[in-house]
């Protein structure tokens, strides 16, 4: 039987890029898969977008204004209502390339978690970058995601069962979801990097992950502070995990 795919996306006043998103994914998708569409309350054109796509295409699920003012649960509120066996995790201002789905699917198969590259692009899609797990240095491993996290949810797919084991996310801000996905998968999971981009990663002034590319810098104090939570957090996860399995 073919898998059931969960496409899980987080809005937020997204209205100048959401359609070409939508228009990217949705052909890839067959009758049975879903997209999964949690909107944090925008105050733009984005809801009246989202209504007329979903009136028209029986597989958008949409839940409106939710109230979170926060990405991560935005997102995790999403995650919640995801069915099927395959999830991809996307961002709302992207674009996905053609056969995408076909070829990850094909990963997963045999993986539990598939991070692939992305085309970095300005808000035009120019290229501005061909590749960027080389610009990024994106390597698997628990420690060097830990130091710098590759985990960019926009690039990710992964089982049902990564996500049965991930939620609830931990209650702070220095582990973003996918972070906290990647770092659950290589604990108790098979990580798979693919080298071929399969979506236009598309930078812009409001784009969430600017903070983790060259954004807002941190100093010392408040870094070591973020890795302590996090070994903390996958401490308590490991213990949690082996009392149950």
């Amino acid at each position: 039987m073919k898998p059931k795919i969960s496409v899980c996306m987080a809005t937020f006043n997204g209205e100048k890029f959401i359609r070409e998103q939508l228009n990217s994914i949705l052909p890839q998708l067959t009758e049975s898969d879903e997209l999964v569409i949690s909107d944090d309350s925008s105050t733009d054109g984005t809801e009246k977008i989202l209504n007329e796509y979903a009136s028209k295409d029986k597989r958008i699920r949409l839940f409106l204004n939710q109230k979170f003012r926060d990405p991560i649960k935005n997102f995790q509120n999403a995650l919640t209502y995801a069915s099927g066996d395959y999830i991809y995790l996307t961002d709302q201002d992207d674009v996905w390339l053609k056969d995408k789905v076909k070829k990850i699917n094909e990963v997963l198969e045999s993986s539990d978690l598939v991070l692939h590259d992305s085309i970095v692009t300005d808000e035009n899609l120019n290229c501005t970058d061909p590749s960027f797990f080389k610009m990024f240095g994106s390597k698997k491993g628990i420690l060097n995601n830990i130091i710098r996290s590759s985990y960019y949810g926009s690039c990710m797919a992964f089982r049902k069962r990564i996500l049965d084991h991930a939620l609830p996310f931990p209650e702070t801000k220095e582990i973003g979801q996918d972070l906290w996905l990647g770092l659950v998968a290589e604990l108790i999971g098979k990580v798979t990097l693919i080298n071929t981009p399969y979506i236009y990663y598309r930078r812009h002034q409001n784009t969430f992950t600017l903070r983790g590319l060259g954004g807002t810098k941190r100093n010392i104090f408040q870094i070591l502070r973020g890795r302590i939570i996090m070994f903390y957090e996958l401490s308590k996860f490991l213990i949690r995990y082996k009392k149950d399995n």
